[in-house]
């Protein structure tokens, strides 16, 4: 997809759906002798949704695995509310966002990396792989991140799409209460 197609279909985005392992992370799942499990995110990723806040840019979290580690950090981003796990059938609770949200499926942006992913990233008006992403999922993509998941992947696309909207900079600026320049 050309650079110019994809900025079109980007300006008309109004809500970020992601997956949580191998995109919030990089897959990677540490369990301990007594089941405690430990995954790794990335900082950039989460001051990536400090800039979707700023601007009022909402996300919404839908995780094939249930995990508390995932409910700890998507509390912590202020993601709790909008946060669907269990599901490797992803489309039930798409459509409950989608509803809640009073969207079309043109309107929202859905980031992935696996097999499960798939009907998402075709059904939306941008589907976005991450670089880790399996081959059967990029094709399916209109964007496939430099990062790769769990490293900085979810900024990369937050950035995207904020530049794309002619929102990036604002958002930077409230974050950080300074003006931003080119």
């Amino acid at each position: 997809m050309t650079s110019d197609k994809l900025n079109r279909q980007l300006r008309k985005i109004k809500l970020i759906i992601s997956d949580v392992d191998g995109v919030f992370t990089d897959g990677s799942l540490f369990i301990g002798s007594d089941g405690t499990e430990f995954k790794q995110f990335h900082v950039l990723d989460g001051a990536g949704f400090a800039l979707l806040k700023a601007v009022d840019f909402p996300m919404a979290i839908i995780s094939g695995r249930n995990s508390e580690v995932t409910t700890y950090r998507m509390r912590e981003l202020g993601l709790d509310e909008h946060l669907y796990q269990g599901n490797l059938a992803k489309i039930e609770p798409y459509l409950t966002i989608k509803e809640k949200f009073k969207l079309t499926d043109e309107e929202i942006v859905y980031i992935g990396d696996d097999l499960v992913d798939i009907p998402l990233l075709r059904r939306v008006g941008v589907g976005i792989a991450v670089a880790n992403a399996l081959p059967e999922v990029k094709q399916y993509a209109a964007y496939v991140t430099k990062a790769s998941g769990g490293h900085g992947a979810i900024r990369e696309a937050i950035e995207l799409i904020l530049k794309a909207q002619d929102k990036f900079n604002l958002a930077v600026e409230r974050v950080t209460k300074v003006t931003y320049k080119d």
